[in-house]
């Protein structure tokens, strides 16, 4: 698989590492400061993957519709409005948007959507993601994700952190919090608190290879799907645009 990479941080290089000794090509790179390079490029690789920042996304999307190469991105504390401007590059090429591309974080997903609606009625329902201190958004795009699988209908109000007199606990609210420290790669729990019992599921990374590894098992999947806009668990678990 020929591959350009969109933003050269660490894990633009840790997926340049890992798709080269795998045996992919690396048909360029650029990075947030030399974004008007990409018209040059045109469509020489299968796919572009995009883990860059939210300001690189009207450039990147101008790319795709000029070339229609094929878009996996990663970006993170990208707004509703911009997610949609996925939807429009569809008509291009195959694309997708996850904020995390790790295989469990689309199984932990999958699994929320089958309890979640068994235990919402009657339990309490907590979000906690724990991250390094160097990163920029909160809460993460995981935690995001993770409540959307919770709650797809928004029937749930989100409360982001509490202090002072917050009063009783609203049984229709889903709290979320984010945690910042050291060099952790992420931690993310959901829990369920309800009458004398605790569900609870977490899923810890130990260093951003997950995200890696995953990116790349997607975009080889991706670069062989027709236009359109995918969703992660479209491509794993099979399903439809």
């Amino acid at each position: 698989m020929n591959i350009l990479l969109i933003g050269y941080g660490r894990m633009g290089r840790l997926l340049e590492q890992t798709a080269l000794a795998a045996g992919d090509k690396i048909a360029g790179a650029v990075d947030v400061d030399n974004l008007e390079q990409l018209p040059e490029l045109g469509r020489r690789a299968d796919v572009a993957m995009d883990f860059s920042a939210p300001a690189a996304l009207p450039a990147v999307a101008e790319f795709v519709r000029a070339s229609g190469t094929p878009l996996l991105s990663g970006v993170t504390g990208l707004s509703r409005e911009e997610l949609a401007v996925f939807d429009e590059l569809g008509r291009y090429a195959p694309v997708i948007h996850s904020a995390n591309y790790s295989l469990g974080i689309a199984v932990f997903r999958r699994t929320l959507e089958a309890v979640s609606g068994v235990l919402k009625p009657d339990f309490d329902i907590e979000i906690v993601e724990t991250h390094h201190n160097q990163k920029a958004d909160a809460p993460s795009g995981t935690a995001k994700l993770l409540l959307e699988a919770v709650d797809p209908d928004h029937a749930y109000t989100p409360v982001y952190g509490r202090q002072g007199l917050c009063g009783k606990r609203d049984a229709r609210e889903i709290g979320v919090h984010a945690l910042r420290g050291g060099t952790e790669a992420g931690t993310h729990t959901v829990s369920f608190f309800g009458p004398d019992e605790v569900f609870e599921i977490t899923h810890r990374a130990s260093s951003r290879q997950i995200f890696v590894n995953g990116a790349l098992h997607t975009a080889r999947r991706l670069a062989a799907l027709p236009k359109g806009r995918y969703q992660l668990q479209d491509i794993l678990f099979g399903g439809t645009q």
